[in-house]
């Protein structure tokens, strides 16, 4: 297994958010993680990323326990971040966003580099010069998405994919998520289209107050209207 996640507990200060989450990832499998708004999703991110310290429970990369390890030693360890809000770095140019994240890694698929990324999202190749508040709330992230995969990640981690993006550009992105997915990279996605991530995605988790209640395969969330209703509505 490459990620498994073990009864995880984390929180903000005294304030617990999350209540034993388990989970898993193989390798090369697409995984969503569902559920309304401040259930838990972000958070249980940052707790596997060591962004936030978990206060209980287990997180194991390749079977190794990797609970305490620090941010940038996930990322060297293959787990690739693009995070809710994007985060891009403003002042830098799309450039020097993507080669400022590179590194390279022996994964057995064939590398990402600066030139295949701009293959990948041609639009950021029109924006090379621009700094990245200069561009579209979509090219900002084709852009983070692009910084992520120049790591050469093993799983690439997507908080809210899609959020705020206009139609064509969610096309666009759910597109790539798909070729990405058929190269035989693991992918975990937060977001909230049902429809494409179920067609993306081999299995599915929702969260509700900081724990697991529902996982299956796409045939069966789609099936379960009451999974919808109870913990997907608005």
């Amino acid at each position: 297994m490459l990620l498994e996640v073990d009864t995880l507990q984390s929180g903000y200060g005294s304030a617990q958010v999350l209540f034993g989450v388990t989970l898993s990832i193989a390798e090369g499998e697409a995984v969503t993680l569902m559920g309304r708004n401040g259930m838990g999703k972000t958070t249980t991110v940052r707790t596997i990323m060591g962004l936030l310290r978990a206060t209980s429970g287990r997180v194991r990369w390749r079977g190794r326990d990797v609970t305490r390890a620090a941010p940038h030693i996930m990322a060297r360890a293959g787990l690739g971040l693009v995070p809710e809000g994007r985060h891009i770095f403003p002042n830098l140019s799309v450039r020097e966003n993507l080669v400022m994240a590179e590194r390279r890694r022996d994964t057995g698929r064939e590398a990402w580099t600066f030139e295949r990324v701009i293959d990948f999202f041609p639009r950021l190749g029109q924006r090379l010069g621009n700094a990245g508040n200069q561009l579209s709330g979509g090219e900002q992230q084709m852009l983070a998405i692009g910084r992520a995969l120049m790591t050469n990640p093993d799983l690439l981690i997507l908080d809210e994919a899609t959020e705020g993006l206009a139609p064509v550009v969610r096309e666009e992105i759910w597109t790539r998520l798909g070729q990405l997915k058929q190269t035989g990279l693991a992918i975990l996605v937060i977001d909230k289209e049902l429809e494409e991530l179920t067609a993306l995605a081999d299995r599915h988790y929702i969260i509700e107050k900081g724990e697991i209640v529902w996982s299956g395969a796409s045939a069966n969330l789609m099936a379960d209207k009451r999974v919808h209703e109870t913990y997907l509505g608005v």
